[in-house]
């Protein structure tokens, strides 16, 4: 998970090289190819029913506009406020999803949680040092346009109850990548002559992050549903906060870090509740 932390920093490099659409289409292009040979390793069947097929192909719409998103936030904004925002508001917000659409109880405790995390939310944009008509400028919006993406992204991949999460998870990729094939440009030139920089930053955002770190995380989502599994991003934030000030000279604000640690809060609380209860 500290791999995605970095990621954010991979997004905002590559930024200046490729569009969005483009880094969708060669990022999972090189997931697909290395992570074959894991599942074979693994000895797991490429079967998959064609409903679960399709469930694949919805969370692979998801993905694609999270990475979208993912990316053009970096671009316009900072990528350790992206890194900090979007993984601790990710998890509130599926739960928030989970309590409005699925029938999830709500309780005294939850509410608590939800309100420490929405205070902790416009701490991290530091929402109070802008005008109102600041607040919503074009890097808060992406990130909170991924935020809401990747947790139906979460959801979705819940649903996966059928296929291996391995499996589901590599077809999930597939499709990503056919539909960034299909939306990217490809103008910015040819990407074999572009410097070590480039390929260093696109081949760790590809095979480390999302090969290895993301495979892990949705593999889990099947394993222990998507509240749970959502808690695991929360390993990010402060990666991604350091990171970017390591690479990018990024400066570390306060209020980014204090907004963090009030949404893991929110979030250990809505967690931990859960954890009690079985």
């Amino acid at each position: 998970m500290m791999s995605w932390g970095i990621s954010w920093v991979n997004a905002k490099v590559l930024s200046s090289y490729i569009t969005a659409s483009d880094l969708i289409f060669y990022r999972y292009f090189i997931t697909v190819l290395t992570l074959v040979p894991v599942i074979i390793f693994l000895k797991k069947s490429f079967e998959i029913p064609l409903k679960t097929l399709g469930l694949a192909l919805l969370a692979a719409i998801f993905l694609s506009i999270y990475s979208i998103f993912y990316f053009d936030g970096t671009k316009y904004g900072t990528s350790g406020l992206g890194g900090a925002f979007v993984t601790t508001f990710t998890p509130i917000l599926t739960f928030v999803l989970l309590v409005g659409f699925f029938d999830k109880k709500l309780e005294k405790n939850d509410i608590i949680a939800l309100v420490l995390g929405a205070i902790g939310t416009i701490t991290i944009l530091n929402i109070w040092s802008f005008k109102y008509d600041e607040i919503f400028v074009v890097a808060n919006l992406y990130f909170i346009y991924a935020s809401i993406s990747w947790s139906f992204l979460t959801i979705t991949n819940s649903k996966n109850k059928t296929t291996d999460a391995l499996v589901f998870v590599f077809y999930l990729y597939v499709f990503t990548t056919i539909i960034g094939y299909f939306s990217g440009t490809f103008q910015t030139g040819n990407i074999f002559d572009f410097d070590t920089i480039f390929w260093l930053n696109l081949i760790f955002v590809s095979i480390v992050s999302t090969t290895f770190a993301t495979s892990v995380y949705l593999v889990a989502i099947a394993k222990l549903g998507a509240n749970e599994a959502s808690s695991f991003i929360l390993l990010v934030p402060f990666s991604a906060i350091v990171a970017s000030w390591i690479f990018l000279d990024e400066p570390i604000y306060l209020t980014t870090i204090i907004g963090t640690a009030l949404t893991i809060k929110a979030v250990l609380m809505i967690n931990n509740k859960k954890e009690k209860k079985q």
